[in-house]
């Protein structure tokens, strides 16, 4: 006997509402403005079901019940393009052009036509099962008949029903045809509210396109014009590239499944065979719809070459009476590629200069032409002594050696981080924050930042700027008289946080602080292993 649960189908697919409209963890956090780490949290304390790293709409509104299209951030950036769409820097920066846009459409009209065609075969199946069982009605035998014919489910190929016996009631064929003609007539005359997020979806699939990067697992969004390249490094990736205007090859991946539009000239020549094997330049394309790809990534400093470039000082500025900001740019066809908290030499040679200093970055390789350092007065350093006495000036050539360096982050890790940094330490870790942001690390973040003199939190506005942005950062400020006492403070301010010995700590600052501040934080038990330290 077949048997029918004719009450309340709750279609599921692998535990997962398979009538709902599944999102990446990723695109599901872009599309209600937080963060992945944030979205992750929510999976980790078990509120909100994921499977193979996707979620539905309908268990996303359970956890973000209030969201609202013009609530999400990705809604605010999709009504300031509107408002701006006049603007050229909106339009090459955010908007696709017309033939990205028409082609991203375009994709989409296509994905429509194959739900419609899907949904059209499933239409017909209803219809031919609903005419199937009219038939069976029409043959079945009476109640008495079945009790004593043979029970054999459905005839096979090339019998008839009478041949093979019955296993099937009219009853159960009468409600059968019910259940079938009330489910259709139910999704024929629904009138359902739209997936909010289901919509916003298809809106902003328009707006970006989701990349996910094989074999690490990265995932990113290519937003506007913007080559593939550029949005990885935006999103704190380290892939492999070198000019970044299409002319090394570096940049060469291998697009897994997707549509991608060559939106730059390019000098580099592919190979046939590479063109079959579906080869391009990430710095001279963009993403025409969701990409999977295979790209070669830094892991170690090891990984990043050095390099030599000539670039020109963009802008000095003052951060305070004994730091200055030193904004250097490089040239288009040849830009910097580093790894958060490396370091350089800069050199300024010329008839009437011939000065060199080593210095952190100070700003975050996801712009990598754009390249910060804060440069303290010292007379014991020939540059820093050169710079502050104006020997140096707009538009002047400056050097730049390196990188150099293993003060990076660790790669995919699951611990919390602690900075612990004095006076111009906060170089470095500066750099090293703002690629864990871009990069979106499911883990928090704290600063802990001594100064020895005034003025020595000279970007704290940064610091609370952060704090208030982001729900995973947070900043403390301490004062001492000197650095061997910054450092113990510091660390002791640490040491009281629950679980402290668990994190991965970067102490970085002049010398004494950072001796002072590792060895009571070894004595204190933290795990060799997890500290790591830059002194200058």
């Amino acid at each position: 006997m077949i048997g029918y649960d004719l009450g309340e189908n709750e279609q599921r697919i692998g535990g997962m509402d398979s009538m709902a409209h599944v999102l990446t963890v990723s695109r599901a956090a872009h599309l209600v403005g937080v963060t992945r780490a944030e979205m992750q949290k929510h999976i980790a304390s078990g509120a909100l079901p994921s499977q193979d790293g996707m979620v539905t709409t309908t268990d996303l509104l359970k956890v973000f019940p209030d969201v609202q299209l013009e609530d999400s951030g990705a809604f605010e950036r999709t009504t300031k393009i509107r408002e701006e769409a006049f603007g050229r820097r909106i339009r090459e920066r955010v908007l696709p052009n017309q033939e990205v846009l028409a082609q991203r459409l375009a994709a989409q009209s296509e994905e429509l036509a194959e739900v419609r065609r899907h949904l059209a075969q499933y239409h017909d199946l209803i219809e031919a099962m609903q005419e199937r069982i009219e038939m069976l009605r029409a043959v079945s035998p009476s109640q008495e008949t079945r009790r004593t014919a043979p029970s054999v489910s459905w005839p096979l190929e090339g019998q008839t029903q009478q041949s093979c016996g019955y296993g099937v009631g009219s009853e159960q064929l009468a409600a059968l045809a019910e259940f079938l003609d009330a489910g259709l007539a139910g999704v024929l005359g629904s009138e359902e509210p739209a997936d909010t997020l289901e919509v916003l979806d298809d809106v902003l699939r328009v707006m970006t396109a989701h990349v996910k990067v094989k074999p690490s697992g990265h995932e990113f969004f290519v937003e506007g014009n913007e080559t593939i390249l550029k949005a990885a490094l935006r999103a704190g990736l380290a892939p492999s590239y070198g000019c970044g205007n299409g002319n090394c090859g570096l940049c060469k991946a291998r697009i897994v499944s997707g549509r991608v539009q060559q939106v730059h000239h390019t000098d580099y020549p592919l190979s046939a065979n590479e063109r079959a094997q579906g080869h391009a330049l990430l710095c001279s394309h963009t993403a025409i719809t969701d990409l999977e790809i295979e790209m070669l990534e830094a892991k170690l400093p090891a990984d990043i070459p050095e390099q030599e470039i000539v670039a020109k000082v963009k802008k000095i500025t003052p951060l305070a009476p004994d730091i200055l900001l030193l904004h250097l740019q490089t040239p288009r066809t040849s830009r910097l590629r580093f790894l958060a908290g490396q370091r350089v030499s800069l050199s300024v040679s010329g008839s009437s200069a011939n000065f060199r200093g080593d210095y952190p970055i100070a700003s975050c390789p996801c712009d990598d032409r754009n390249l910060l350092f804060h440069i303290c007065n010292n007379p014991d350093d020939e540059f820093a002594r050169r710079l502050f006495a104006d020997a140096l000036r707009v538009d002047e050539p400056v050097s730049l050696f390196g990188p150099f360096g293993d003060f990076v982050l660790q790669k995919d890790v699951t611990n919390d981080i602690a900075f612990v940094v004095c006076d111009s330490g906060f170089a470095p870790v500066k750099s090293l924050i703002e690629s864990a942001v871009a990069a979106d690390v499911p883990v928090a973040l704290q600063l802990i930042w001594a100064a020895t003199r005034d003025n020595g939190h000279y970007l704290e506005n940064q610091c609370r700027a952060w704090a208030d942005a982001l729900d995973t950062f947070s900043f403390v400020t301490l004062r001492a008289n000197d650095l061997p006492a910054a450092g113990v403070a510091a660390a002791q301010r640490l040491q009281a946080e629950a679980g402290f010995a668990c994190r991965e700590v970067y102490v970085a600052g002049p010398a004494d602080f950072v001796t002072a501040a590792c060895t009571a934080l070894t004595a204190a038990g933290l795990p060799a292993g997890q500290l790591h330290y830059d002194s200058f």
